[in-house]
């Protein structure tokens, strides 16, 4: 059996009885008598690869405070050196979720490309991470892998791996492959999750998003099938709300599966497509697929029966949204098939500008000022800019008849105007941030 995937859930009774974490450290300390080997379970790592250690520059990974650096320093902890000032941290210890990445085995691959970025196979605790707050429309995110492949140079999630103490820069490098996903949601599932929400006065069961900080059907899903473990026990259930949100047209391959899903529960299906502009999409996604596969995939969907809609998030000001292009997108998804569009305002967070700005100058050096004066003290465009994508959408949903989409029409009674902007990018980024402190 692959290593990824056991059948039944590993024992996590050690590995849950942690410390809370003091004001001054980010993550909660793993037990003493947890050793490496223990936490990465029983998997050799494989000859002659090296584990996740970063020796990377960065701004973003700051040194702790000394008061951490003490309680921290323990002889048995993994060791990462500090890119910011390497000498001071040479014996800074690691903890939490950084820990576990270090001391996390090499993946098997295949794969025989220079290009490949490395492979990890990380053991957590849980798959299925709660997020209470009314600023986005779900309650619960599964992201079976952290660190995405795409490479998107906008991407917003770039800052997770800086809870592993790695460069934002290195999230299409350093790949990290759940373990065991499947029993564990299995349990999550049972054991946390409701079939009567708070929100909805315990009329509607709770919302599950996959995809919301890396890409359920990136290029390892084709390996190690973490995100199609996961389907698969979604679709033992039935009365679940879930919706899953990719740029790939791998999801095809799992039309059994989601229609499984989708005859016992309530199940959505966003495709991103950013631009249909294919050079454009190229230097935006490196290694995305296409936007015509895309728009395929939203296709072979809706005629499996499967509601689908398309996202062309984020919009990116004098890249993506010049007029005609955002409509041309939902033209192009209407013809497909789609059900509802929608489209979030770029929002960069201080790892993701570190990753956009050098593309920004290399590529659109003409934007550079511009977007110096949008971002220099925010991560949000310009309020009055956000108002008029929002009218310019809910123009082209009249224009194509396209719904909203279908948990957030059960979560909000009002039509979703600028909220249904917001929460794409901002609002996930403070859920996701909240809910990568863990080990998960």
């Amino acid at each position: 059996m692959s290593p990824v995937h056991s059948l039944t859930a590993p024992d996590f009774r050690a590995l849950r009885r942690h410390v809370s974490p003091t004001p001054e450290t980010l993550f909660p300390e793993c037990p003493d008598d947890l050793s490496p080997k223990q936490m990465a379970g029983n998997l050799a790592p494989v000859a002659g690869q090296r584990g996740s250690i970063s020796d990377r520059q960065t701004t973003d990974c700051p040194p702790p405070s000394p008061a951490t650096q003490r309680t921290q320093g323990r002889s048995n902890s993994p060791v990462r050196n500090s890119a910011v000032n390497p000498r001071e941290r040479a014996t800074a210890r690691l903890v939490g979720i950084a820990r576990l990445a270090a001391t996390s085995p090499p993946a098997e691959t295949k794969r025989k490309s220079a290009q490949r970025p490395e492979y990890f196979v990380l053991p957590v605790k849980s798959i299925l991470n709660r997020c209470d707050s009314q600023r986005v429309p779900f309650e619960w995110t599964i992201n079976p892998y952290r660190g995405c492949e795409f490479a998107c140079k906008y991407c917003y999630a770039r800052y997770t791996h800086e809870y592993m103490e790695l460069d934002g820069g290195e999230f299409e490098k350093k790949i990290y492959v759940k373990k065991d996903a499947g029993p564990l949601l299995a349990w999550d599932v049972a054991h946390k999750y409701s079939y009567a929400s708070d929100a909805s006065g315990g009329t509607r069961a709770e919302h599950i998003a996959i995809g919301t900080a890396t890409d359920p059907y990136q290029p390892a899903e084709r390996e190690y099938g973490v995100t199609r473990a996961c389907l698969e026990e979604l679709a033992k259930r039935e009365g679940l709300s879930v919706s899953i949100i990719t740029k790939s047209d791998q999801i095809v391959r799992d039309i059994d599966v989601l229609r499984r899903i989708a005859a016992r529960s309530d199940l959505a299906i966003d495709i991103t497509i950013t631009t249909l502009r294919t050079r454009l999409a190229r230097m935006l996604e490196p290694r995305a697929p296409r936007p015509d596969l895309r728009l395929a995939a939203v296709k072979q969907l809706s005629e499996a029966g499967l509601a689908v809609g398309v996202s062309a998030s984020p919009l990116m000001p004098g890249i993506t949204d010049r007029e005609g292009d955002l409509e041309a997108v939902a033209a192009a998804g209407k013809e497909a098939g789609a059900q509802w569009f929608f489209s979030g305002v770029l929002f960069l967070m201080p790892s993701s500008a570190q990753q956009f700005f050098p593309f920004l100058r290399a590529k659109f050096p003409r934007l550079v000022q511009q977007y110096e004066k949008w971002f220099g003290e925010s991560g949000y465009m310009p309020e009055e800019y956000r108002r008029k994508v929002a009218e310019r959408v809910a123009k082209i949903r009249q224009t194509y008849g396209f719904r909203s989409r279908p948990w957030v029409e059960k979560k909000h009674t009002t039509p979703c105007t600028q909220m249904s902007l917001g929460w794409d990018a901002a609002a996930v980024a403070l859920e996701v941030r909240k809910n990568h402190r863990g080990y998960t």
